[in-house]
């Protein structure tokens, strides 16, 4: 009896102890819950004509303040009238995302690709967040492809899916794709007068495009044409346990930070690695190198040891492959080229600012943790005194004082003295492209595939500054530096072209074929038969 007694109290006690903290939390997920139901209520509130008609003024006045060579792809009365138009069909109070559908377009008609508005997501409560985080991608799972309006699923090979690889896809939910597509172009913008580009970047982005019309789906109900049949499919958001994604996050962190996924630079989203080296024929004289984004994480090791590498094999061709690679560090492309130039070299010419001030607007602090924000506060007296002093001016023109780091350098000691093809495609972009201008200036490669996606003559990215729209609260990132490879600029508004052209077909793409680098093959292959 006592015992008993003993026991009830001791589980009263703890019950007792028990019920504040269950309350807390209670609390906490009930505020939570309510700051994201305020929050996507106030997403959905229309907002004023006058009110985003204003937007569009800032917007314009922004892109005036800051960013370089406004107009040399549209003039300013043309681009002024784009905008204007913007306002007179604004008639009716909007909420943001829909004055997003509207503006979003203006804004692709500068061409720079970089520029882009984002739209306004709703907010998750802590609970959604975490049934999202112990799931996998509804659409996300899946590699597309456009081909002439029409959209493909390419990939992934390593797993089955609902969808085949192959297939087609007509409708969803009742829309038919092909509807949809035309809907979202408008909103994906390229550089100049590039057209290769915006088949790449719409199978990309239009998931995403969906998602904000539709919201976060379970499950989603797609028409495929497969082997010329029409099918109707329900795809699902694959569900996980948290268990199981801590083992996978695990495995990622411990092949990251080995000495291979540190210099290859181990990519956990696509779970592969962002630069390989391999050889593609017995003796090694033919050499490929992949590089999938320019991270700018452990390069210079993986560079110094790679061309050691080519160097002691004895390599006589060398194959850089940036297709699909969309650019990144501008001082990982520096020092490759630095590898594969023969003599003292110049990589970038003099970068062009919108004005001697334009750079104190960058986004300084958040480039900071929240928990350093006050030595950035300390350190941003130094930082705006050196940007001030590193701007000069050259016939009304502003520039960035020759950085020695970025803009000349000499051959690195092992750097490659042989054949170099770069392959290219219209998802070669920003920094990709950069290196692309200089290696066909300098006719120090032969570039073989597509048009690339970023211009010959130069990209407006490097720094940004972030403006928020006064009162949609649209964010738009806005490029502070015009950047150009120092070569001779062709003035044609257009992507670098290939000197071999060679595009895959739909089909070679679903299939994995690859005649860009079978061209090459077959290109050395000739050469080295013709030498013997």
């Amino acid at each position: 009896m006592d015992c008993a007694n003993n026991a009830f109290a001791n589980r009263g006690l703890g019950e007792n102890r028990t019920r504040p903290i269950i309350l807390l939390f209670a609390l906490v997920l009930l505020c939570q819950c309510t700051s994201a139901a305020r929050y996507n209520k106030k997403l959905e509130k229309p907002i004023a004509v006058a009110d985003l008609r204003n937007d569009v003024d800032f917007v314009q006045a922004k892109l005036t303040q800051l960013h370089p060579q406004l107009h040399r792809y549209v003039e300013k009365e043309k681009l002024d009238g784009i905008f204007d138009n913007v306002k007179k069909n604004i008639t009716a109070p909007m909420s943001a995302n829909e004055f997003y559908w509207k503006l979003a377009p203006a804004i692709v008609q500068v061409r720079e690709a970089h520029l882009r508005l984002f739209p306004r997501y709703p907010k998750l409560t802590k609970k959604a967040r975490r049934e999202l985080r112990n799931s996998k991608g509804l659409l996300s799972k899946y590699d597309f492809a456009i081909d002439h309006g029409r959209l493909f699923v390419k990939g992934p090979l390593q797993r089955d899916l609902e969808i085949p690889v192959g297939s087609e896809l007509i409708k969803i939910k009742n829309d038919s794709v092909a509807a949809l597509l035309k809907i979202y172009a408008p909103l994906v913008g390229s550089d100049g007068y590039n057209t290769t580009f915006q088949k790449y970047a719409l199978a990309e982005l239009w998931p995403q495009l969906f998602t904000l019309k539709n919201g976060l789906l379970d499950s989603l109900q797609v028409v495929i044409r497969n082997h010329d049949s029409l099918a109707t499919v329900t795809i699902h958001r694959e569900k996980t346990t948290r268990e199981v994604r801590r083992a996978e996050e695990r495995l990622q962190r411990r092949i990251a930070k080995s000495d291979s996924g540190k210099i290859k630079s181990y990519n956990a989203e696509t779970n592969g690695f962002n630069r390989e080296l391999s050889f593609l024929t017995s003796d090694s004289a033919v050499a490929y190198m992949k590089i999938k984004t320019f991270s700018g994480t452990f390069s210079r090791k993986f560079y110094k040891r790679s061309f050691k590498d080519l160097r002691e094999v004895g390599s006589q061709f060398l194959i850089i492959d940036v297709r699909d690679n969309l650019g990144g560090s501008l001082a990982e492309i520096t020092d490759l080229y630095s590898y594969l130039a023969q003599e003292k070299f110049r990589f970038i010419k003099d970068i062009e600012v919108a004005s001697r001030f334009s750079v104190l607007h960058a986004d300084y602090f958040t480039e900071f943790p929240w928990a350093l924000q006050p030595v950035a506060a300390l350190s941003y007296p130094l930082y705006a005194v050196g940007s001030l002093l590193a701007v000069k001016k050259v016939d009304d023109t502003f520039y960035l004082k020759n950085n020695n780091f970025l803009t000349r350098n000499n051959p690195r000691k092992n750097n490659f003295n042989g054949t170099i093809y770069l392959l290219i495609n219209g998802s070669s972009f920003s920094a990709s492209a950069i290196l692309a201008a200089k290696l066909k200036g300098d006719q120090r490669a032969i570039l073989v595939g597509e048009e690339t996606a970023g211009a010959n003559d130069g990209t407006v990215a490097g720094r940004y500054s972030t403006e928020t729209l006064p009162n949609s609260k649209l964010k738009l990132p806005i490029g502070l530096m015009l950047i150009r490879a120092n070569a001779e600029p062709t003035m044609t508004g257009k992507g670098v072209l290939p000197d071999h052209p060679e595009k895959p077909t739909i089909d070679q793409i679903i299939s994995h074929q690859d005649p860009v680098l079978y061209r090459v093959l077959t290109e050395i292959d000739n050469s080295r038969n013709k030498a013997h």
